[in-house]
């Protein structure tokens, strides 16, 4: 039976991660005992980390929370990747902890782990507003550009990879990388791995206030320009 492990990077979501946590604790049912839930909460100044650990004592033994000194959002979830791969999933899961995903679409992807090694949300439809779909699309514009690839939706927190390749290719990037979701998406398709992008939904946050700001998302593209030179002079 394969492992699975969930894993979410939070930040200051106390409003919301009660209800996330419920929503997707289900997912691991008919998974191996293994399977796990993982949130990377390191920075928060909320409640989150507190609500989190009555959540894992009181309801939901297969919650782990990880320590991890990074804040930021990049560097959480290469965290929880190599967590995930350094204790055995033989799938990694990512969604994000603010409750813009739904659960229900999760069997979809699982149910076609056996024919692609990477299944990477496509968000159509965003209910996140008009400038992050068109920073999206930037992105996917640039990726075509410096690598040559065509992709819908590099950077969708809503993926399943099968471990042994994601860790093929998370092992490129420094610990500290801000954009990790969006090279990892590029390497599958430059590399011709067996993957797809099934269409989901993408809903407003539920609660709480984005802790990323259209500013902060331009001075990451600025940065990314640079990496995206490094990343291809090596894949030559």
């Amino acid at each position: 039976m394969d492992t699975l492990y969930v894993v979410m990077p939070a930040y200051n979501e106390e409003e919301n991660i009660e209800k996330v946590i419920k929503d997707w604790y289900p997912v691991l049912n008919g998974k191996s005992e293994d399977s796990r839930i993982v949130i990377a909460d390191s920075g928060s100044s909320d409640r989150t980390h507190e609500i989190l650990l009555k959540l894992r004592d009181d309801r939901y033994p297969k919650l782990e929370i990880i320590d991890t000194k990074e804040r930021y959002h990049g560097p959480k979830v290469i965290a929880l990747y190599k967590y995930a791969m350094e204790h055995g999933a033989d799938y990694v899961f990512h969604t994000d902890s603010d409750g813009q995903t739904d659960p229900n679409e999760f069997d979809a992807f699982w149910d076609q782990r056996d024919t692609y090694v990477g299944m990477f949300g496509n968000r159509i439809n965003r209910e996140d507003g008009r400038d992050r779909a068109g920073v999206e699309k930037i992105v996917c514009i640039l990726l075509k550009l410096y690598f040559g690839v065509d992709i819908p939706d590099a950077n969708a927190p809503f993926r399943l990879m099968k471990a042994d390749v994601l860790k093929s290719y998370i092992d490129r990037m420094a610990d500290d990388y801000a954009i990790p979701n969006i090279m990892i998406t590029t390497f599958f398709v430059y590399y011709k791995e067996s993957c797809a992008f099934p269409v989901i939904s993408f809903k407003p946050r539920m609660k709480g206030t984005d802790s990323i700001n259209m500013m902060k998302i331009l001075k990451i593209g600025i940065r990314s320009l640079k990496d995206f030179h490094s990343f291809k002079k090596a894949m030559r």
